[in-house]
């Protein structure tokens, strides 16, 4: 089954953040969305930190942050190991990127929803 951490997953139902866990889990993924304050959304535990995540090895990580937000969790990205950093419409700037590909990320920018075929309008 292949896995993602949602950085920046919402409880709002009309946030990408939110749309992002439900696609995910209906495309059989093992969702993990990550939120400093949450324990749950959408039915799974969600984690302050991607450190927290059980898995250790991911296929994505999918960023729904500002960028400066971005800024200060990158480098916890990069302490795991993980096939896809994707940064989506928003969470991207020239400087997270340049620091994501200078930790040694494979960085896709783009809508990781519509990556994996779905269209977000749909939820």
């Amino acid at each position: 089954m292949p896995s993602i951490a949602i950085i920046g997953a919402s409880q709002d139902r009309n946030k990408f953040g939110n749309k992002a866990v439900r696609v995910f889990a209906d495309k059989g993924f093992k969702v993990y969305p990550i939120h400093p304050k949450l324990s749950e959304i959408e039915g799974h535990k969600a984690y302050a930190s991607i450190l927290q995540v059980p898995e250790k090895e991911l296929d994505m990580v999918s960023f729904y942050l500002p960028p400066h937000v971005g800024m200060q969790v990158i480098e916890e990205v990069a302490k795991i190991d993980c096939k896809e950093v994707w940064f989506n419409p928003g969470s991207e700037s020239d400087e997270l990127v340049a620091k994501a590909e200078k930790l040694g990320l494979n960085v896709i920018q783009a809508c990781s929803i519509v990556g994996v075929g779905v269209s977000p309008n749909r939820y």
